[in-house]
């Protein structure tokens, strides 16, 4: 049986990066969707929740065609600037952003617009700024939100396949994940390989779920 361990590093990898600027990135929008009183905030928050119904190739398609060389985007980004962005690892990134965004900003809005206001007013009036109201109130008192955010879209972008294939592509040590690489085993016949890469995406989602449970159990307690 042949099985090749990159697959999996790539898309953790992957899971890591997008993670992590889904974070920085969510927070902030997060933030000004629960409290702005913009009247155009909901089509905002459509754009964000579009990933939740649109099927995955349909996002693929439009970022495949947004980026690509022939096109106007996609050409200055690559002859100008040396970055190309469909079949590499930052298409892959890209599109795993834009479609695992909704599962960090949605639930790190639920928990900014349970938060008591009245906190946040006491933490003004006591001549904090916003940035340490934010750091010092606001943030330690919606973990179990910014936690079920982080955990969700680490989860969901290593078990996603339509986006990253359709951006990606299946090049092997560059763009084919773990989920890309079930696929080709299994059209190949290879169902022992696919199985063990199945399996293996099955115990590291259980874990982090588990340890997403458990930790959220100790923080609820604590406040």
């Amino acid at each position: 049986m042949h099985y090749d361990l990159q697959p999996l590093i790539l898309t953790f990898q992957l899971a890591v990066v997008v993670t992590a600027i889904l974070f920085v990135l969510g927070l902030p929008l997060a933030y000004w969707i629960a409290f702005s009183q913009n009247r155009f905030k909901y089509v905002v928050e459509s754009l964000v929740s579009m990933p939740l119904v649109l099927p995955p190739t349909v996002i693929g398609f439009y970022l495949l065609i947004t980026f690509s060389p022939q096109y106007f985007l996609g050409h200055f980004l690559q002859s100008y600037l040396g970055i190309r962005v469909v079949f590499s690892f930052t298409g892959l990134v890209i599109g795993s952003v834009l479609f695992s965004l909704p599962f960090m900003v949605n639930p790190i809005k639920a928990g900014l617009q349970n938060f008591p206001m009245s906190l946040m007013e006491a933490s003004y009036v006591l001549g904090k700024s916003p940035w340490e109201t934010l750091r010092r109130v606001i943030l330690p008192n919606i973990k179990p939100a910014l936690l079920t955010g982080i955990v969700m879209a680490f989860a969901h972008t290593i078990g996603e396949f339509g986006v990253v294939l359709m951006i990606g592509g299946n090049i092997p040590g560059q763009t084919r994940l773990a989920s890309i690489a079930i696929y080709n085993e299994v059209e190949a016949l290879n169902y022992d390989t696919a199985g063990l890469y199945a399996l293996i995406l099955v115990l590291i989602s259980f874990f982090t779920l588990l340890i997403f449970y458990y930790l959220n159990r100790k923080t609820v307690k604590i406040f």
